[in-house]
């Protein structure tokens, strides 16, 4: 009896909360707000016990203001390049064709392209979506635009069912990728990030790899704040020490990990790579007979620094697959004269 009505009210009130805040009510959002809610206590967490215990540091706020005033201004940018990472569009298939169907090919050469053959290095397409239109349905929309521009970034002959999702059933052009855990096709997919609640793509892999080096950094800061701590005060009170060390042991293996996700991901950034590309090289029908040392979609590190930095997040670039001239020009070893020459930049 007691425990039926321990249900009853316990349903009543989850109703009241998912008629309140409908976000709630699907189980995936609520893992994703409560992982979001996880990581900002955290944070919270490390800060507060430094401030909390350390008495040199308060004293050190006093004296030099700027130190403590610097540390805070990276917690609270860290935290809202986090926030704004994971509310930003990974750059979905669906939004592009809609775009791209609705306005007749809103897109364009890049400047290089336009002195060169379509099928160059430097022929990649750039479709330009405002915010504004990203996410409206187009009626009446004529599908055969989109068709046209995804077969044209494949090799002659390509059927059309080779490129289409079986999930979405949407053409996709190369390096998209369908993301079960977002249930849509995303442009250069590179993984699905947990901790975001969001798929990592085109529209956003530069956002992720800033917070990357914001929370590197800040980590790397607070374990040093932590290890002044503990050389002063090592053995005033073993209950804060033993809390001190605990986290600061936690903190370390944190900061082994973003370090190497971030080399990870630079060495991506810079070869012009994503990690499914990579991990799935042999299983992607399309890099499944190109060597591992060859790049086919690197434009030198110059550029891709450039294209990764520089473009805005509203335009989506869609890149054909490299021609079989242009894939035995990248394999070509380096001489003495490509590196005079900056043949690799």
């Amino acid at each position: 009896m007691v425990v039926g009505m321990c249900r009853s009210f316990r349903d009543r009130a989850l109703d009241r909360c998912f008629h309140c805040f409908p976000c709630l009510s699907d189980p995936a959002r609520r893992s994703s707000l409560g992982l979001k809610g996880a990581l900002v206590m955290l944070h919270l967490i490390y800060a507060g016990i430094l401030f909390l215990f350390d008495g040199n540091l308060i004293e050190k706020t006093k004296n030099d203001p700027w130190y403590t005033g610097l540390y805070l201004l990276l917690f609270f940018a860290t935290l809202v390049q986090y926030f704004v990472t994971s509310g930003s569009s990974p750059g979905y298939v669906l939004d592009v064709m809609r775009v791209v169907n609705e306005t007749n090919v809103i897109y364009k050469k890049s400047p290089m392209a336009a002195k060169q053959p379509a099928s160059s290095k430097n022929g990649s397409l750039i479709v330009a979506v405002e915010g504004s239109q990203s996410g409206r349905n187009f009626p009446g929309s004529n599908p055969s635009s989109w068709t046209k521009l995804v077969l044209d970034m494949y090799p002659p002959g390509t059927s059309i069912r080779s490129c289409t999702c079986s999930y979405c059933n949407v053409e996709q052009p190369p390096r998209a990728k369908h993301c079960h855990d977002c249930d849509k096709c995303v442009l250069q997919f590179d993984h699905h990030c947990v901790w975001l609640g969001t798929c990592i793509g085109q529209g956003n892999h530069c956002k992720f790899w800033w917070y990357l080096c914001e929370e590197t950094a800040l980590c790397l800061w607070t374990g040093i704040l932590y290890v002044a701590y503990l050389k002063v005060n090592i053995s005033r009170a073993w209950w804060k020490d033993a809390i001190m060390i605990l986290l600061l042991i936690a903190l370390s293996i944190s900061i082994i990990f973003l370090l190497l996700l971030l080399l990870f991901h630079s060495y991506l950034i810079l070869t012009n790579q994503t990690t499914y590309e990579l991990v799935r090289r042999r299983r992607i029908t399309y890099l499944r007979g190109i060597p591992e040392r060859v790049y086919p979609f690197s434009k030198g590190v110059r550029r891709n620094l450039y294209d990764f930095c520089c473009v805005r997040s509203s335009i989506y670039s869609l890149e054909p697959l490299p021609s079989a001239q242009e894939l035995e020009e990248k394999l070509r070893p380096y001489t003495c004269l490509d590196v005079l020459t900056c043949r690799c930049c």
